[in-house]
C-alpha cells in the first residue's frame, strides 16, 4: 500500500519552483506554470492538506551563527527497546546542537547530525550528552567538511 498521491505536470513543476524558492508569490507561480493565481493557489493547499507540502523552512548557515563545525554521530543503543529508545530520541531532538536524527538499520541505530562551535564542544557533547548515558553502547563521530544541498524531490517515474 502506498502514501503516495497523484501528481499531475503542473502540480511536479509548482512543487519544483517552491522547492527552489519557497518565498515565490502565487502570481508567479502561476505564471511560471501556466495557470490563474487563484488556481494555483488552490493546488498549493491541496498540495498541504495532502500532506506532500509538509511547511516551509528557514536554512541557516551554522558557521555564521558561531557553530562552524559540523559532525556525524553513528550511535549504538543497548538494550534497543522502545522504553529506552523514546527518552534518548526526546533529549537528542532537545539538544541545541542537533540538526537532523536518524533512525537505521545494521550495526548503528542512529545517526545524528550535529553543529558545534568547534573540536572541544564536539568532544563535550560526546562525552556528557551520548557517552554518558547508559544505553548508549558506542559512539563514533565523522567530521563533514563539505555538504551540497541536492535537487527537488520530485517522484520517481513512471
Amino acid at each position: 500500500m502506498s502514501d503516495s498521491v497523484a501528481l499531475d505536470p503542473v502540480d511536479l513543476e509548482i512543487l519544483r519552483l517552491l522547492q527552489n524558492d519557497a518565498r515565490t508569490t502565487y502570481r508567479d507561480l502561476a505564471a511560471a506554470v501556466g495557470v490563474a493565481p487563484s488556481t494555483c493557489l488552490d493546488r498549493v493547499a491541496r498540495l498541504r492538506r495532502g500532506g506532500v507540502i509538509l511547511g516551509h523552512e528557514l536554512r541557516l548557515d551554522p558557521a555564521k551563527l558561531g557553530r562552524g563545525l559540523e559532525a556525524l554521530l553513528l550511535v549504538q543503543v543497548r538494550p534497543h527497546r522502545r522504553e529506552l529508545i523514546t527518552p534518548f530520541v526526546d533529549r537528542v531532538r532537545a539538544l541545541p546542537e542537533s540538526r537532523a536524527l536518524f533512525h537505521l538499520t545494521g550495526p548503528d541505530d542512529y545517526l545524528v547530525h550535529v553543529a558545534v562551535t568547534g573540536a572541544t564542544d564536539l568532544q563535550r557533547l560526546v562525552i556528557d550528552e551520548f557517552t554518558s548515558r547508559r544505553e548508549v553502547a558506542r559512539v563514533e563521530t565523522r567530521l563533514i567538511f563539505q555538504q551540497w544541498a541536492c535537487g527537488p524531490l520530485l517522484p520517481p517515474a513512471r
